[in-house]
């Protein structure tokens, strides 16, 4: 055996284990994100078995997967959480919210690290001392609470890690019998390899006044049955065997009677209102039936042999249970999905040109290759929205990121907030959640400072002392929506008025709500009283607007003084692709976002005004609409004698509409978005470019900046 792990370790001695390091930062920072989500929906007053061990199962992935790779500091820290939620989850201390404070705070740590150890080790080094101190001191019980007396109590590691070589006091003989020795047998299994039970032989034997151990026959394959005499208690036993075999895995039992331990008693959890059965352990493994990891009939039939022993009838009842699920999903480095869009735009735009060409051939000669043309077409376009998919995520990935954020800042201001979510599933655009997440983080912040008022400030108005911060996304159209809503005090109309003239800003009293309220997106404009660490500076809603318009976007406001607030942002879908209409002006195109689009209408010149400075209107059902002509703005040359058309489209963004005056429309049509900025260079009112079927180049312009411009 000893020369067979030698051989082992020499062969994977020049084994590189870094190629593993990105799958393992990813995993370790799911974890990590899982344990905090459990965390804090954890409810300290009935803790639930399956939560406590969820966390537990989170922190030991992580400890195993750092021990691995060599990353001692994470795996120290992880190695003590396990201990306090050990402890937790099996009831002999009660959880309290410092548990969960401390908890929290060595999850921030164990990311920092780990970010640290990504880097290659750059950045600054972390201590952890105080956690570990903070974490011993609870897990020993030393903070009051209702709780049984502390007992000595060793990490688990269950046996999903592999298991590690433990370094263990110099050898020594086993003691001879003492006075007050119980007599015990003790049964192990079932393991995946039954020689694993031979280093709880090895703890008798290094470990001074233990006690003896020796073994008996066991009949069931896979299983180890051992005959021992110690003064220890089961749970210290218990304790000591955790680093190498479940708890799950071990029945003690008095040796007095049957030479195998009885079947431990079926344990009932009350569990909405349903009594729910775990069965005896050696009929589950771990902490389900059919978990990952479960040895199959086979291999327990393989090991029984090399162990000496005939399979029993037992194991091979399991050999009808349905196969383990494989995985179904694969993690793609983000590069080569925009890779993978970008081959498809071009495949696109050469669908596109094709079909073009294809207009003037006859049909009933070219009949086969049209059909062919038309199958492309249409595959294209599937082919097309099965890609665009793969970006796709749901915006749990974005609402995931609150819960902590808002328990730190209603700590910091001393409220109470309750968090809900609505539409988690609603998928956007990998690139757009990313962009989206800082100013979503800015308008949670906002809400709970400035909106959700303090206990006694509720209770006063007659409100619940717990405030509600809701984020709900939906999709409407071709756009997104996420709202952010608070029932706060909501915004106060006069004292925006004021600080509004105080700043020098125009505004009246007569202004309609939705105008005032957008006055908070003023650079610099800020309604607090007193400047702290969370608010104040007026640095914030302006930085929200701002970049939710360069992604196409729209702010909308809603407040009722007193009652609360609602911020609606609205995006597209994807920046990719989007549907536009093509609009001719002399001899160029342009694209405009459909999005944009209210309507298009013919005008006589007379229909047209020319107010101060050359500026022109257009009256369209009683209102009137500022004009802007694409060919002054882009210069668009003419030919000699050639008369414009008088075709105007309506265009809103912010809330403002303004009239292109243009050649013709062209028609609708999905259109491949192109970064002409990292291709060539930013050009004013021009979002991007495309590629036409007939291989010319359309601008698409930028609506919001058209529309700012009349309004400047």
């Amino acid at each position: 055996m000893a020369d067979t792990q030698h051989d082992a370790g020499g062969a994977g001695a020049d084994f590189d284990l870094t190629q593993f390091y990105q799958i393992f930062f990813e995993e370790a920072g799911e974890n990590l994100d899982q344990m905090e989500q459990m965390l804090l929906s954890l409810d300290l007053s009935a803790a639930n078995d399956e939560e406590l061990n969820g966390i537990f199962r989170c922190a030991h992935s992580i400890k195993g997967g750092s021990a691995t790779f060599g990353f001692a500091d994470v795996a120290e820290l992880t190695h003590k959480m396990e201990s306090l939620l050990d402890r937790l989850r099996r009831h002999e201390i009660t959880p309290i919210p410092e548990m969960v404070d401390v908890l929290l705070e060595s999850a921030d740590a164990s990311r920092s690290l780990l970010a640290r150890h990504q880097a290659g080790g750059s950045g600054e080094v972390i201590s952890t001392l105080d956690l570990v101190r903070r974490i011993s001191e609870l897990a020993a019980g030393l903070v009051p609470a209702a709780a049984p007396a502390p007992v000595v109590v060793v990490p688990v590691a269950p046996p999903a890690m592999a298991p590690a070589r433990v370094v263990t006091p110099a050898p020594a003989p086993a003691p001879a019998s003492v006075d007050g020795a119980r007599a015990l047998h003790i049964r192990i299994g079932p393991l995946e390899r039954v020689e694993l039970a031979d280093s709880i032989k090895e703890l008798f034997r290094d470990i001074p006044g233990l006690g003896s151990i020796s073994d008996l026959p066991c009949a069931d394959a896979g299983c180890r049955l051992f005959s021992v005499s110690t003064t220890s208690t089961d749970d210290d036993l218990l304790d000591l065997f955790a680093f190498h075999v479940s708890k799950e895995q071990v029945q003690i039992s008095a040796a007095a009677g049957a030479g195998v331990p009885e079947v431990v008693a079926e344990v009932f959890v009350e569990l909405n209102d349903a009594a729910v059965v775990y069965p005896p352990a050696h009929e589950a493994y771990g902490f389900f039936s059919g978990a990952p990891g479960e040895p199959l009939a086979a291999d327990m039939a393989d090991t029984a042999v090399l162990a000496g022993q005939a399979p029993s009838a037992k194991p091979a009842a399991r050999a009808a249970s349905p196969a383990q699920m494989e995985s179904t999903s694969i993690r793609v480095a983000v590069n080569k999905v925009d890779q993978l869009i970008n081959l498809v735009g071009e495949l696109v735009i050469t669908q596109a040109m094709l079909a073009q060409t294809s207009r003037g051939l006859e049909a009933s000669v070219n009949q086969q290759l049209l059909a062919g043309l038309a199958d492309l077409d249409r595959n294209t376009r599937d082919l097309q929205e099965s890609v665009m998919s793969i970006r796709m995520i749901p915006m749990s990935t974005v609402f995931s990121r609150f819960p902590r954020m808002l328990r730190d800042l209603a700590g910091k201001l001393d409220k109470k907030v309750e968090f809900q979510t609505q539409g988690e599933a609603t998928e956007l655009d990998k690139g757009l959640v990313e962009k989206i997440t800082d100013p979503l983080t800015h308008l949670v912040r906002n809400s709970v400072d400035h909106g959700i008022e303090t206990p006694q400030e509720r209770l006063a108005a007659g409100k619940s002392e717990h405030g509600t911060l809701t984020l709900a996304a939906s999709h409407q159209g071709s756009s997104i929506v996420i709202e952010v809503r608070d029932d706060g005090r909501g915004m106060n109309r006069e004292k925006i008025l004021s600080k509004a003239r105080e700043r020098g800003l125009d505004v009246s009293d007569q202004m309609a709500d939705a105008d005032v309220w957008q006055l908070i997106f003023a650079p610099g404009f800020s309604t607090a009283d007193v400047v702290t660490d969370v608010s104040g500076r007026g640095v914030g809603m302006d930085v929200v607007k701002r970049n939710i318009a360069a992604l196409n976007g729209s702010v909308e406001i809603d407040s009722v003084q007193g009652v609360g607030m609602r911020v609606a942002v609205r995006l597209p879908l994807t920046l990719a692709i989007m549907d536009g209409m093509s609009v001719g002006v002399g001899d160029e195109v342009y694209i405009l976002p459909l999005s944009s689009v209210v309507e298009s209408f013919q005008v006589k010149p007379d229909d047209v005004n020319t107010v101060a400075q050359g500026s022109q209107l257009v009256k369209v059902r009683d209102e009137y609409m500022p004009v802007i002509a694409l060919e002054r703005i882009f210069e668009v040359p003419r030919a000699e004698g050639s008369a414009p058309n008088a075709i105007m489209v309506v265009v809103e963004s912010d809330g403002n509409r303004v009239a292109l005056l243009v050649d013709e429309l062209l028609g609708q049509h999905q259109v491949v978005v192109k970064n002409l900025e990292s291709n060539y260079r930013k050009v004013p009112n021009v979002s991007g470019a495309t590629i036409l079927g007939d291989g010319t180049v359309a601008l698409i312009l930028d609506t919001g900046s058209l529309v700012r411009r009349v309004r400047h």
